[in-house]
């Protein structure tokens, strides 16, 4: 039976220990970008942060339906929570009119899409709703 130099050993074990802290987690200084997509009520963890978002649902849908002729685009509202840490959740309202993002911490949360896109002819039901949520920093 043939001993290994124990500088081989470690060498090899010192390369392992290497490899497993590649896979360590994100540091609160990391870049991130993620996107979600969520149907009301439902609730995910933002991968490389602590934090979860949640999709309360929409408060109006005023948007223009694809088969009408306006003169605005119209507005609809999506109400998020961002879970962390235990804390009491953060709401933030995001709309389609004007996409501008909420910022909580240190990462932007963005709005991208709410679907299905209202038509006249039939309304849409609430739990039919997803909203695709970007989040970066």
């Amino acid at each position: 039976m043939h001993r290994l130099p124990a500088g081989i050993v470690f060498l090899a074990a010192l390369t392992l220990v290497g490899a497993c802290e590649s896979d360590a987690p994100a540091t609160p200084d990391s870049p991130i970008d993620v996107s979600l997509v969520l149907a009301p009520g439902e609730t995910r963890a933002v991968a490389g942060t602590s934090l979860q978002l949640q999709f309360q649902g929409v408060l109006g849908d005023s948007r223009c339906p694809a088969d009408a002729l306006c003169i605005q685009g119209g507005d609809a509202i999506v109400r998020i929570h961002v879970l962390s840490n235990g804390a009491a959740p953060a709401a933030y309202d995001l709309h389609t009119g004007n996409l501008q993002p909420a910022r909580h911490d240190s990462v932007t949360i963005a709005l991208v899409n709410l679907s299905p896109y209202p038509f006249s002819s039939r309304p849409i039901n609430p739990d039919d709703y997803r909203a695709t949520l970007r989040v970066t920093r």
